[in-house]
């Protein structure tokens, strides 16, 4: 999608700091973080949304759950977050799904 920041960072057009990627996806640092650690996990094929995926799209959906598994084993991160957020009203701000990881501080229940 021409106009996703996500689509654009994904294919160099706008710089991130990166943490990870593969051809599938790209791991960039939130730049509004929200933790001492806060990293996006983004698939590179554009999604609009968590309720536009399809039966297909569940192997790319668990390769972002190890892919997290992996690097926050690789960082020494024992204790972590995971949240996807779906729909305006839920806190998604870029309409490209992506899971945020955060660690580095204690979290709280029920967030938001």
């Amino acid at each position: 999608m021409s106009d996703c920041l996500f689509c654009k960072i994904s294919n160099k057009e706008i710089p991130a700091k990166v943490e990870y990627e593969d051809d599938d996806l790209i791991v960039i640092h939130d730049i509004n973080p929200q933790a001492a650690v806060h990293i996006l996990l983004i698939p590179k094929r554009h999604i609009d949304r968590i309720d536009a995926l399809q039966d297909g799209d569940a192997g790319l959906m668990g390769t972002l759950l190890i892919r997290a598994k992996d690097l926050a084993q690789k960082n020494g991160w024992e204790d972590f977050r995971l949240v996807f957020n779906n729909g305006a009203a839920a806190g998604q701000t870029v309409f490209h799904i992506h899971m945020h990881l955060l660690t580095g501080r204690p979290m709280g229940w029920p967030p938001g």
